[in-house]
């Protein structure tokens, strides 16, 4: 900050030089012309004193005449290269009051609409903050300088969790949520906030958060552990337990959150059983996909490839988003190939085969490597995410 305040004044200079350098001028033109009034004065006076001596018959016209030339030569050479005296219709106040008022406007149109704190924020979030109360001090300065970002409240609100401040929290996620729109992942977060600035008392307002967020996306995973929490508080262990392991689907094997989850849903089925209840069982796990794809090259474009060329191989929901399910990356020179695609290649946690009816197979030769966009494909028809037979894909078309 202290750099741009030196540029700052440096460039204030330059600016000042254009209006003091014409006010200096003019002083120096004013010299001047003070300097050729006075030689004109003793011109005047020189003249007068010839015309008394004249009169007194010291002497005659001759002299008069040479007296007066040279006089004349004199002033002439004392005003020679004297420029002539400009005119200025500001006068000099002006530019004086200008070089005042320039930097005083400035500074103050800057402060008003410049910038000056989200330079400040760069600047600080450059550096590792060291502590957290100086990670939140910088996040609400970032939301008082740009109060439409919806990611710099977001993580505001994240972080007032980990401070216990859920009030606060709610209050960033609940603006969150008006500026970004209602995903289900913040209906979710604004949900658990609200719950905990409750005292964790369930409302009515909680309740229709959660509602909306799991309706939108049956497996947001903030609102299933809320929803376990609040089951588990209100001694309905068996709904505890429910929500819980519909949790625990959604966490990858190497989540650390697993083992408190799996240690939650013990308690609960210690109390469940203590209090008279039975665990249900729980609902046995639907199989994971698994699709065999033995991939070809037509013979007519055998010549038109290249060995190096990506093949990229994948499979797609028919309804559902374009998102691949599951996806291999092969060359051209490994055709043909007989690969597996199952649950274990999804692109993502959420979007798996299993989770599917119904896919196509997709095959991709792009030689510029882009899984998107190629020149020659092949597709499948329609087929059920848990068809076990081997299925032939031929790359054979062009790809538009």
């Amino acid at each position: 900050m202290i750099d741009f305040w030196l540029a700052a004044g440096l460039l204030l200079l330059v600016a000042l030089s254009f209006l003091l350098i014409p006010v200096l001028r003019s002083r120096r033109a004013q010299l001047e012309e003070d300097r050729t009034a006075l030689n004109v004065a003793l011109y005047q006076e020189r003249v007068a004193e010839l015309q008394v001596q004249q009169a007194e018959g010291v002497l005659d016209a001759a002299q008069m005449d040479a007296g007066r030339a040279e006089a004349a030569r004199e002033l002439l050479a004392d005003t020679e290269g004297v420029a002539a005296p400009r005119v200025s219709r500001l006068g000099k106040p002006a530019p004086l009051l200008a070089a005042i008022l320039v930097p005083v406007l400035g500074l103050g149109l800057y402060l008003h609409f410049g910038a000056s704190d989200k330079v400040e924020l760069t600047r600080e979030f450059s550096q590792a903050p060291q502590s957290m109360e100086e990670m939140t001090q910088r996040l609400e300065r970032a939301v008082a300088a740009q109060p439409d970002s919806a990611e710099a409240l977001y993580f505001l609100g994240r972080t007032y969790m980990t401070q216990d401040r859920p009030a606060d929290a709610a209050k960033a996620f609940e603006r969150t949520v008006n500026l970004a729109g209602r995903q289900p992942e913040l209906l979710g977060q604004w949900a658990q906030a609200q719950y905990f600035a409750d005292g964790k008392k369930w409302s009515d307002k909680v309740q229709a958060l959660t509602d909306e967020a799991l309706k939108a996306d049956p497996k947001e995973v903030t609102s299933l552990g809320l929803l376990g929490i609040a089951a588990f508080e209100g001694q309905r262990y068996q709904e505890a337990i429910d929500y819980w392991n519909r949790l625990l689907e959604q966490l990858p094997p190497e989540d650390k959150s697993r083992v408190a989850l799996q240690g939650g849903i013990a308690r609960a089925s210690e109390k469940l059983v203590a209090s008279g209840g039975k665990v249900a069982e729980a609902p046995a796990a639907k199989p994971a996909a698994l699709l065999k794809v033995r991939v070809d090259l037509a013979a007519d474009l055998k010549a038109k490839v290249q060995p190096g060329d990506s093949v990229f191989i994948f499979a797609r929901a028919t309804s559902g988003p374009p998102a691949p399910l599951a996806a291999k990356r092969l060359t051209v020179a490994d055709l043909p190939a007989t690969v597996e695609l199952g649950d274990g290649d999804a692109m993502m946690p959420q979007l798996k085969l299993s989770n599917f009816p119904e896919v196509q197979l997709v095959a991709r030769i792009s030689r510029a490597g882009q899984p998107t966009a190629g020149e020659w494909i092949g597709r499948s028809q329609p087929l059920a995410s848990s068809t076990t037979a081997p299925q032939q894909l031929t790359i054979d078309s062009p790809d538009k």
